[in-house]
């Protein structure tokens, strides 16, 4: 997002830091849940997203616009899970639960039905190998195109469609094992 870049130039080259709090405010929901795509579990992802955004306010990162600023953060979000996890070893899956608290038994039991498609996904994307729940998140999830994703992952975009196109079969396979219910995946 071109507001995103312009957010930060200005905290990187003008010292403003409401350009900064702004990019973490536009950015910092969608990079956690990224994050925890990749390390499975949610407070390290939270972790690892603050420490992103606290080396683009030390380190000042220059962004060299060769693509958008979303990618350019997202890979530097990566790159710092590839780190942590370099040095542990494996995390245990810890699902997310958003609460409903709708009167309504219908509306009430249409969200519960949703949220167990949720937990279902989420477990089913959990069994997954690392590069295919990173594409689908990527792609499917925070919606970057091929492109986009291919440069996150540091790959073609050829490689990153036909790796796409492995995960959402993998996926499907999943997610009949368990006898998930899907309209088109």
């Amino acid at each position: 997002m071109e507001n995103g870049s312009e957010n930060y130039r200005r905290y990187r080259e003008d010292g403003d830091e409401q350009g900064l709090a702004e990019v973490i405010r536009e950015y910092k929901d969608g990079l956690t849940l990224y994050l925890y795509s990749l390390v499975g579990d949610i407070n390290l992802a939270e972790e690892l997203c603050e420490d992103t955004f606290v080396l683009l306010g030390t380190k000042k990162p220059k962004d060299r616009r060769k693509g958008s600023f979303k990618t350019w953060l997202y890979t530097i979000g990566r790159n710092r899970a590839i780190d942590f996890l370099r040095k542990k070893t494996n995390r245990n899956y810890i699902p997310l639960h958003d609460g409903d608290g709708i009167a309504d038994e219908r509306l009430l039991e249409d969200s519960y039905i949703k949220e167990e498609q949720k937990i279902a996904l989420h477990r089913a994307m959990g069994q997954l190998k690392p590069e295919h729940r990173q594409v689908l998140w990527l792609m499917y999830f925070e919606g970057l195109s091929a492109k986009e994703a291919a440069a996150v992952m540091k790959r073609s975009v050829h490689a990153a469609e036909m790796l796409a196109q492995r995960a959402k079969a993998s996926l499907k396979q999943q997610l009949e094992t368990e006898d998930f219910i899907y309209e088109e995946l």
